[in-house]
């Protein structure tokens, strides 16, 4: 791992180490949160409260399965850690869930003694504890200390993108300088003509630059290539502008992007078949036991469509899967069975008329997904990959969007990265900026990125996020 990029990788997925610093000192609070519960409770009970090695395993349970609520329900998001006030909501569900999971568990695993009463003590003294922390390790997340320097080859309309991303609240970054590198009149007006600059590798090293990205509009006969293996040798990172932004917002940038760059950047590699064998175990696992656990569930709504509106209770429809081969989308139908003409495919609408009662509400609920299972249990999807597409709309976005076809090299999911990342539409538009993400789940694919996915498909389910 490179320190100066301010971010950890783990498993092809950059962290920022504000985020990882913020967890620890989190997982230490949930630790001591749950020690403190049960000395409280064992002193009411005037019972010895043992040694504290005895009860390791639970304590660790605790605090592991309240962080991951905390993970899935966002409190690690950019929103969380720029808004006390999000952050402290998002807590008080986080901490809540974990604890109805702990007393769940509490009750179907012999020996597992998570006491209620104790449960009780720990969330009060988890969620004061965790506010507390963000109150006083929060406010230097944003500060120099953890941003990179950040020096910018380039003053044109790229290097004006990066300074808008780096003015934001949430960005790990700090951009300390512009060098123009041609004659041509900068975007960027304060920007230092790489003329009046004597020893570039030196003016690196002055103003105490960690990574020095490129940002030129046109790289032939352009690059300062004595220049960046002066910097890049003494230890200062070097870095594209395509490379760059993939690691900062979490998608490929389809306006920058080239051929060479996909080849040769680090990703879509062929050491994945093991994690693709160990997806499919758990995907023939989970959708087995879910679509038992949710059959009635699904019979039952199944019926409601069919008492609220005329037709059939399960809507089936052809998307494109794995390799643009065509397959049946089953769902529990939310829209009149009149809802398009035959061979003309529509784009969903905010407020869909279409929509009827009872379909809003399994929408909102998301249980009208339920039924795709059995296309997980066959192997047609996964859990997590790229929502299919209509055959009629991949025709119309592959002539309109460049590399849409790349993300049909992953088999499609129920959730992804591009549903947690990006509010719900219908258009050319939003379809190339979900596209930009889910080239990035093509590109770096590993079963911890599913985790994360997995996760946070709770926060999109609690707060509707991206509901249609």
């Amino acid at each position: 791992m490179d320190t100066a990029r301010a971010m950890i990788r783990i498993f092809k997925h950059y962290i920022p180490h504000a985020v990882i610093l913020l967890g620890l000192f989190d997982l230490a609070l949930l630790l001591l949160a749950g020690e403190f519960a049960w000395q409280l409770r064992a002193a009411q009970l005037v019972m010895d409260p043992g040694h504290v090695g005895d009860r390791l395993q639970p304590l660790f349970a605790f605090a592991s399965i309240v962080l991951l609520a905390m993970i899935a329900v966002g409190v690690y998001g950019a929103e969380a850690l720029r808004s006390m006030r999000y952050a402290t909501a998002r807590l008080l569900v986080a901490v809540s869930l974990g604890i109805i999971a702990l007393s769940f568990a509490d009750f179907i695993i012999p020996g597992m003694a998570f006491w209620r009463s104790t449960l009780a003590y720990a969330m009060a003294l988890s969620i004061l504890m965790l506010v507390t922390n963000r109150l006083f390790v929060g406010m230097f997340l944003g500060t120099s200390a953890f941003r990179r320097r950040v020096l910018v080859l380039g003053a044109g309309p790229r290097a004006q993108r990066l300074r808008k991303l780096g003015e934001r609240p949430e960005c790990g970054f700090a951009i300390v300088s512009y060098i123009g590198m041609n004659e041509s009149q900068p975007v960027v007006e304060e920007a230092i003509a790489r003329s009046a600059i004597h020893d570039l590798s030196r003016f690196v090293e002055n103003l105490g630059v960690s990574e020095v990205v490129l940002a030129l509009e046109e790289r032939r006969n352009a690059l300062p290539l004595k220049d960046l293996l002066r910097i890049k040798t003494a230890g200062v990172h070097v870095n594209d502008f395509s490379s760059f932004l993939e690691r900062e917002t979490g998608r490929v940038d389809l306006d920058t992007l080239n051929p060479s760059w996909l080849i040769f950047s680090d990703g879509f590699s062929s050491g994945r078949m093991m994690s693709s064998a160990a997806k499919r175990v758990f995907d023939i696992v989970v959708s087995g036991a879910v679509l038992a656990l949710t059959f009635p569930l699904i019979l039952l709504f199944a019926l409601l469509v069919k008492l609220d509106s005329r037709g059939p209770a399960f809507f089936r429809q052809t998307r494109v899967g794995l390799y643009g081969q065509d397959f049946d989308l089953i769902k529990l139908r939310s829209m009149r069975s009149d809802a398009e003409k035959p061979g003309e495919a529509q784009w969903a609408q905010t407020n869909d008329p279409r929509v009827t009662r009872i379909g809003r509400f399994i929408r909102k609920a998301r249980i009208d997904e339920l039924p795709q299972l059995w296309s997980v249990l066959k192997g047609q999807m996964s859990f997590v990959g790229p929502r299919p597409e209509r055959p009629q709309f991949v025709a119309d976005l592959e002539e309109q969007l460049p590399y849409y076809a790349e993300r049909h090299m992953v088999k499609p999911g129920i959730t992804g990265w591009a549903q947690i990342n990006y509010p719900y539409g219908a258009s050319t538009e939003d379809s190339r900026h979900k596209l930009e993400y889910d080239l990035y789940y093509a590109k770096n694919y590993t079963p911890f990125l599913d985790l994360l996915i997995l996760l946070q498909t709770l926060r999109v389910v609690l707060w509707n996020e991206g509901a249609r």
